[in-house]
């Protein structure tokens, strides 16, 4: 018999049952492929992750990140999650107040940064390994597949695509009430999406709830086995090549997202752009993070 630990935290909220839920198997040598797939569907989170020794010794861990139904190279919440999760449980050392470390993702090395209060991790914000990669003009038919009209999108803001290195279609609507009505209709979401360069699908209005906040979302990832998102740092990043677009001079730019409100799991996604020379040449997504549980699980015997 084989035993590994586990650990669960809420991602991207300050407080226990918000966020996004994460389940990290902080040793998982030994696993398949097809076992971490299986595991990752038992658990039945957004996000699993199995984290693994790094490739390259100059870096921290690799990590392998399965949705219940797929292997992603890339994804927010579960990158945010495994660094907290990891050095709260120990299997980190904090060096202050700011932590530096490196995951290896299917996208590259990722840059993490630790945030610590009183000796304990609380945040994390992650540098993404690619820059922000704008799609194909989508399909006709968009609103409709929302269940919306297209009078319930934003004025001159028609839906784009972009990719950190997970593409999303990115929807921007009029107000939170529209958003509120947004469902996919899953035929037309087939039909539309399901081949297209971007299967997935970030709605987004710029009416949020509570102060400080920017911008409101709902993320729908039918290819992936989720039918709602509480909180996506990849559309967070995917989003960001968007956000800087709008922004005319070089510096840093910083917006707050909220996610998963609609669905009682309130979420706050911390992003920040840099431009130089015009160009966007970093971009960060960060957020705190709150331990749930731990345990241990128990496999038969690798045949």
């Amino acid at each position: 018999m084989r035993r590994y630990r586990y650990l669960t935290g809420d991602v991207f909220t300050d407080h226990l049952f918000g966020g996004n839920p994460l389940a990290v198997l902080p040793a998982a040598s030994g696993l398949s492929a097809a076992e971490m797939q299986a595991l990752a569907r038992e658990f039945n989170y957004s996000e699993t992750t199995f984290v693994l020794p790094p490739e390259d010794p100059s870096h921290t861990r690799r990590v392998r990140i399965f949705t219940p139904s797929r292997e992603l190279p890339f994804a927010g919440h579960p990158t945010v999650g495994t660094a907290v999760l990891l050095a709260h449980a120990g299997e980190l050392a904090l060096t202050g107040e700011a932590t530096e470390i490196v995951l290896e993702e299917g996208v590259g090395p990722v840059p993490v940064r630790i945030f610590a209060e009183q000796g304990q991790a609380v945040a994390a914000e992650l540098t993404t390994a690619r820059l922000p990669e704008q799609g194909p003009p989508p399909p006709e038919g968009v609103a409709e597949m929302l269940g919306l009209s297209a009078d319930d999108l934003a004025p001159g803001a028609p839906p784009e695509a972009w990719s950190c290195g997970v593409p999303f279609l990115i929807v921007p609507v009029r107000d939170r009430a529209v958003l509120a009505r947004a469902a996919p209709v899953v035929e037309r979401w087939r039909t539309l999406l399901s081949q297209w360069w971007a299967a997935e699908v970030l709605v987004v209005c710029r009416d949020p709830e509570r102060p400080g906040s920017h911008l409101r979302a709902r993320m729908f990832a039918p290819a992936m086995g989720i039918g709602e998102d509480p909180a996506t740092g990849a559309a967070a990043a995917a989003l960001a090549g968007q956000l800087a677009a709008e922004v005319a001079g070089d510096g840093s730019f910083a917006w707050r997202m909220e996610q998963g409100f609609e669905m009682g799991r309130p979420s706050l996604l911390e992003i920040a752009v840099d431009k130089h020379a015009g160009a966007i040449s970093a971009v960060r997504v960060g957020g705190r993070v709150v331990p749930v549980c731990e345990g241990s699980l128990t496999l038969p015997a690798a045949s």
